[in-house]
């Protein structure tokens, strides 16, 4: 238990970290300052709502009889927000085409290896 408490120790100070290093640079951009306390609360609520996403995500591999969470389960995840539902759908689709691309060039390349085999098979015979 200990472990588990010293691990969401680290966790939330690393969120509450990552998001100081970002107000700072939106405060450098807009010339803005943000105070301690409005950097704890955004961290906070970062670290809720990925542990919500998490619980959520696990429930929907859950249900599906997987123990493996998938893109579907992300977009569900994603649904309850517009903006990054449609985030969420435009990087699958580009993790969806750039697969496609690298199927599409090992499936060349075999095909030219074998076609490349044969010949050398075809010309050994001639000899």
């Amino acid at each position: 238990m200990d472990d588990t408490l010293a691990q969401t120790q680290r966790l939330k100070a690393a969120i509450h970290f990552t998001t100081g290093q970002i107000c700072q640079t939106i405060a450098a951009d807009c010339g803005r300052e943000f105070s301690r306390q409005t950097i704890a609360a955004i961290a906070e609520t970062t670290f809720r709502q990925c542990d919500t996403f998490a619980k959520d995500l696990e429930a929907f591999a859950r249900h599906a009889k997987r123990n493996t969470i998938n893109m579907d389960d992300v977009k569900l995840v994603s649904r309850r927000s517009t903006a990054l539902s449609t985030y969420v759908q435009e990087k699958s689709e580009e993790l969806a085409s750039a697969h496609q691309e690298q199927k599409e060039k090992r499936r060349k390349n075999t095909v030219k290896r074998k076609h490349q085999d044969t010949e050398g098979d075809t010309r050994q015979n001639e000899d």
